[in-house]
């Protein structure tokens, strides 16, 4: 029988064979024969064995940024199914085809809210939808202006410490100012200011929830 400590046990192994070992084979072994990985906000990724190892193999694993790592925010485990939810922490410093494909490396620092929806069959992943806001990341390296209506790293920030600031976008646009705040967080369009991080409250859920684990660093995630 699959418990859903079996399917967080899976996620973390195929994680793992991600982040750390950054082995495409590893990484398969985890999963079903005919899996499908969807970054949604970029419709990359692959179906079916073939491409997702070519994914993983050229477009993925081969480009996490050496210094990336993860803080876990929560997890949902039920009905076959994982709920992942994470903030990367990384810096521009290589080609990532499956994050900013083309945009060639800024140097610049990047936080971002992600979160993962995991199908599996048994024990084995069979598809990964992966979300973020991208307009978030764009921001963060400097290609989009901060007087459009986008938040930068300070969206990572608040997942973490819910009693940060919110609402100023709303409050600029009734202002009739296009421009950011003055004295507002990353006037730079690049990280938000960041606060002692503090693990917000469970959410609830029909499927058990497992109760969100502190803010800890990690080598890699998603």
């Amino acid at each position: 029988m699959v418990t859903e400590n079996t399917l967080s046990g899976a996620w973390d192994q195929h994680l793992a064979s991600e982040f750390a070992a950054k082995s495409p084979e590893q990484a398969l072994a985890t999963m079903t024969a005919e899996p499908y990985v969807n970054v949604v906000a970029l419709m990359v990724g692959g179906r079916g064995r073939d491409e997702v190892l070519d994914f993983y193999r050229h477009h993925f694993l081969s480009q996490i940024p050496p210094d990336m790592e993860s803080v876990p925010v929560s997890r949902t485990v039920g009905q076959g199914r994982v709920v992942d939810e994470q903030i990367l922490r990384f810096t521009h410093s290589i080609r990532m085809d499956w994050l900013l494909p083309g945009i060639p490396p800024t140097g610049r620092r990047v936080e971002l809210p992600m979160v993962a929806i995991v199908q599996f069959e048994g024990d084995k992943v069979a598809h990964e939808h992966i979300y973020w806001d991208l307009a978030s990341v764009l921001v963060q390296v400097g290609l989009i202006d901060r007087t459009l209506p986008v938040r930068g790293g300070e969206i990572a920030a608040q997942v973490l410490d819910p009693a940060q600031p919110m609402n100023e976008l709303i409050r600029r646009a009734s202002n009739g100012n296009g421009d950011p705040p003055a004295g507002g967080p990353a006037a730079n369009g690049g990280e938000g200011a960041t606060r002692p991080a503090r693990a917000p409250a469970a959410a609830s859920s029909p499927a058990r929830a497992r109760s969100p684990v502190r803010a800890r660093r990690r080598p890699g995630g998603y």
